[in-house]
């Protein structure tokens, strides 16, 4: 008999490990990001910041750069957008020092860095790509059980294209 209830403990204690895990959740660290896109600048809008008839660049990269409350670089990552120009950096280790003065809003940018098209490859201050985007927050929080993320957007960046027919 005492084996049997032994027998019924063990197989309870593992049933209930498994069902409910191994202790109490541990709760998950929430991911800064920033996304947005890359563009080919059109021959047609070339010389303004107007984004009318750009194409998407596949494998162009930008970095993204903090900077703490003293100017000093916290952070640095290159990023690579994906086959629609479409980018979605994970700021894995940005950490915050000073909680309004470091804030990704006011602390962190995102610059051009290459282009894959040999014909699309000039740097353009189109959204402040050469100087540093800033970002923007709309509201776009995940918030799964598994991943959770703050999103924050950089308006689109461009290159130009290296020659444009004159008009």
């Amino acid at each position: 008999m005492a084996i049997r209830i032994q027998v019924i403990l063990i197989a309870s204690s593992l049933l209930l490990t498994f069902v409910y895990g191994h202790g109490p959740a541990q709760p998950v660290e929430t991911t800064v990001v920033i996304e947005g896109m890359i563009y080919c600048q059109s021959c047609d809008t070339y010389g303004s910041w107007s984004l009318s008839g750009a194409k998407p660049i596949a494998s162009a990269k930008v970095s993204v750069i903090c900077k703490d409350h003293k100017k000093r670089v916290n952070f640095y990552k290159a990023f690579e957008a994906n086959t629609y120009g479409y980018f979605y950096a994970e700021l894995q280790g940005f950490k915050m020092g000073h909680s309004y003065l470091d804030h990704p809003l006011h602390s962190c940018r995102v610059k051009l860095v290459s282009s894959p098209q040999e014909n699309c490859n000039v740097f353009s201050n189109i959204n402040y790509g050469l100087n540093g985007a800033p970002l923007r927050f709309d509201d776009k929080v995940i918030d799964r059980s598994d991943y959770k993320a703050v999103i924050y957007t950089v308006s689109p960046l461009a290159f130009r294209p290296t020659y444009c027919p004159p008009k």
